[in-house]
């Protein structure tokens, strides 16, 4: 690995900031959930698909294993559709709060699909995440549905990025990502069209004709918020450490609920329950990294 520098720091934090933008765009959209992924897909895999072609990589890849990609990028196409959900519902602190739930939700998923043992310490952050999110419901149950949609969306993703990192181990990250956008693309126009003319009957009308300010929003959020950043981290994960990159990530939801609060003022005011619940999650996703590396150099040190 390459050393690092002051200013690769710097860089991580200011994309896991983007990151943080993205629930603000989010809120700011006016088009549904729906039609929202159906353009962030649309615009993230055509920039994808240009990028590598001025690169000049490869697209080529195993028949069976298109599969498999295509499927998981339904499955984050699926994650985006109820994170927006959420935020169209509730709030960009409360999806924020919600989503915060990952770790728990990858605590449990490695495991299971890793066939690794359970780690205790994983269990106690668990019940505390759980314990917070009780918190929250005690004092935002206007806000419950987008609650639990942002729950399940972290659910979601923690379910994505663990059968990625399988894929990663094996292919491009670049290629990866592309088909993974062209089956998000994919699976929300399809689910697009189920819901608009047989689920929802004559109370939905698919509307992809979004104002001005929205397609500029759009492009803001397949470009700025998912391509670049993702061509960032690929390049900074040659400097910085796992843990350095996953302990920052960390930090979305704080600067995502910053900028809400900053943007959209008194309307993102939350009571004082809903803080003291998101701050008891915020702890402890942030102290399992620590605890995590803690007990991986005291396994080393035990080694013969």
């Amino acid at each position: 690995m390459m050393k690092a520098h002051f200013r690769d720091y710097l860089l991580l934090h200011f994309i896991v900031f983007i990151w943080g933008f993205t629930a603000i765009l989010g809120k700011l959209i006016q088009i549904s959930a729906l039609e929202l992924v159906f353009y962030r897909t649309l615009f993230a895999f055509v920039s994808l698909g240009i990028l590598m072609t001025l690169r000049k990589r490869n697209f080529i890849i195993g028949g069976v294993e298109i599969v498999k990609i295509l499927a998981n990028g339904v499955l984050i196409g699926l994650h985006w559709v109820f994170f927006f959900a959420s935020v169209k519902v509730a709030t960009v602190s409360v999806c924020l709060a919600g989503m915060a739930t990952a770790t728990l939700w990858t605590s449990i998923l490695e495991p299971v699909m890793g066939k690794r043992k359970i780690r205790i310490f994983e269990v106690l952050l668990g019940i505390i995440i759980i314990f917070g999110l009780y918190v929250i419901f005690r004092f935002e149950f206007d806000h419950l549905l987008g609650l639990i949609f942002s729950i399940f969306s972290a659910f979601l993703a923690a379910l994505f990025f663990v059968i990625n990192s399988k894929f990663a181990m094996k292919h491009d990250h670049y290629m990866v990502t592309f088909y993974e956008m062209v089956g998000a693309f994919l699976g929300t126009a399809f689910f697009l069209l189920v819901y608009g003319f047989w689920l929802a009957g004559d109370s939905y009308t698919i509307n992809l004709a979004g104002s001005g300010m929205d397609y500029l929003y759009l492009l803001i959020l397949a470009l700025v918020c998912t391509v670049y950043p993702l061509a960032i981290s690929v390049e900074l994960m040659k400097r910085l450490t796992v843990f350095s990159i996953n302990l920052t990530i960390n930090l979305e939801p704080v600067y995502g609920i910053i900028l809400a609060l900053i943007i959209f003022k008194e309307k993102e005011n939350m009571s004082t329950g809903f803080y003291l619940g998101t701050l008891i999650i915020l702890m402890a996703v942030i102290i399992h990294p620590f605890i995590q590396r803690r007990l991986m150099q005291r396994r080393l040190r035990s080694r013969p």
